[in-house]
């Protein structure tokens, strides 16, 4: 179908263009128009966007679905990384087929209500009563209309073999391996338009082994995917790197084949100089996870060095147990602020941050027509209603997102439909999700 969303307020195109409509043409943009232009096409939707904003749809580079059925659990407040995953591991690790059903269309709901119109998820606790994670989240995914990124991740070194993770969240490196290869097979789209890839993503270097962090590399670039894990979130990982290892993260990564542009970090935090410009000159892609680092203490990640080296960087809400929330829109002004508090306000605007959000989350997943409105890219865009009290009296309506905290989105176009509508799901009863959801929260904290 051809759209035309006319009359915006504002249109932050990402590349600074002077444009008021957008027109669409199934999945792609067909033509950006000045104030007063009509289209050179006939167009089968009209939508007056003259008291919103439009942008890019955004795009959300790390999450954890499932965490969202364990925010704010006492027995994990106020502790740092280790710690909290200690807390969290035996829940976990009673997650079920419905338990990932529900979840997965919660977060997903989430994420789009916020603006999001890609998403990728790190999923990585399997158990005996858990194997297709990744199907059942393939297939809400497709329901519900969004583009995802979905990660195999992985855990093969419990604790009684000196890693973190109990016995009882650990599968076998056969058993990784070959279902890895399953998914790429049955889920993997590497095309330009695709609206499901997989990646896969060993856990990190405290709970995988480094067998199998060089095994999934080979099979991923076999398969034409790309590769995630966590990396250098904490000084606890530089720590037990270095004491399993004999050196820190980075140079572990370096040995196994992972310092490439098919690779994208989480966190990126405790880089030194050094380390920064191997990942740049490597083309290495880092998410930014604000709010998960200050909620954990884990540190400020340095978005900025790491550009500038060369870096692709894109923005993650991360689980929503070290967020406990899901509104990528708010990760957008939480970046800002603590960007800008590292940086200065000379370095780091309201533009630095939703270029990570859109055009930069793009590029780290590896989707390059995405995350940008211009003539031939992908149909994703997000509309802003202005006509809330936060945003009355705005100057400069687009820095007024930001700056004002803009955090549900009036529609959302991905591949050029419809997936969010004057401010809700079609099809999504969002009472009815929230009563499963919080009952299967509630059988999961309570250990039933």
């Amino acid at each position: 179908m051809r759209r035309w969303i006319k009359n915006a307020a504002a249109v932050w195109t990402g590349t600074g263009a002077d444009v008021a409509s957008i027109v669409t043409d199934g999945p792609l943009i067909a033509e950006l128009l000045p104030a007063g232009a009509e289209p050179s096409i006939v167009v089968a939707q009209t939508v007056d966007a003259s008291d919103c904003v439009v942008l890019p749809g955004l795009v959300n580079c790390h999450h954890h679905f499932y965490q969202t059925l364990t925010r704010a659990v006492p027995t994990a407040l106020n502790k740092p990384l280790f710690p909290w995953l200690q807390a969290l591991y035996p829940v976990w690790s009673r997650l079920t087929e419905a338990s990932i059903e529900v979840s997965s269309q919660l977060a997903l709901a989430e994420l789009m209500l916020s603006g999001c119109s890609l998403a990728s998820d790190h999923h990585y606790v399997f158990t005996d009563a858990l194997s297709d994670a990744i199907d059942i989240q393939a297939t809400v995914a497709r329901k519900l209309g969004v583009r995802v990124a979905l990660t195999r991740g992985s855990m093969s070194l419990s604790e009684d073999d000196g890693g973190l993770p109990p016995a009882t969240v650990v599968q076998s490196e056969a058993t990784i391996l070959g279902e890895s290869e399953r998914l790429l097979r049955t889920w993997h789209d590497g095309a330009d338009g695709s609206l499901c890839r997989i990646a896969l993503a060993p856990c990190s270097p405290f709970s995988v082994t480094a067998d199998l962090m060089r095994d999934s590399a080979e099979l991923a670039r076999r398969c034409g995917a790309r590769l995630h894990t966590h990396l250098a979130e904490t000084e606890d990982e530089n720590a037990f790197c270095l004491e399993h290892y004999g050196q820190r993260p980075l140079d572990l990564l370096a040995d196994l084949s992972w310092l490439a542009n098919d690779v994208w970090l989480a966190h990126g935090i405790h880089f030194d100089a050094a380390e920064i410009k191997a990942l740049g000159s490597a083309g290495v892609a880092i998410s930014h996870c604000p709010s998960s680092n200050m909620v954990l203490a884990s540190g400020t990640c340095p978005v900025i060095d790491l550009e500038r080296a060369g870096c692709p960087v894109g923005l993650g809400v991360d689980g929503s147990a070290s967020n406990d929330a899901s509104n990528l829109m708010q990760e957008v002004r939480q970046a800002f602020l603590l960007q800008r508090a590292r940086y200065g306000a000379n370095v780091v605007g309201h533009d630095e941050a939703l270029r990570w959000a859109t055009r930069g989350g793009g590029a780290t997943l590896g989707w390059t027509n995405l995350g940008i409105l211009e003539v031939g890219a992908l149909a994703d865009l997000s509309i802003w209603d202005l006509n809330e009290l936060r945003f009355s009296g705005f100057g400069d309506p687009i820095a007024a997102l930001v700056l004002s905290g803009a955090h549900r989105v009036r529609a959302l176009l991905v591949h050029g439909e419809w997936s969010v509508w004057d401010g809700e799901i079609p099809g999504l009863d969002q009472e009815q999700l929230i009563a499963r959801h919080s009952a299967e929260a509630r059988r999961l904290q309570a250990g039933t």
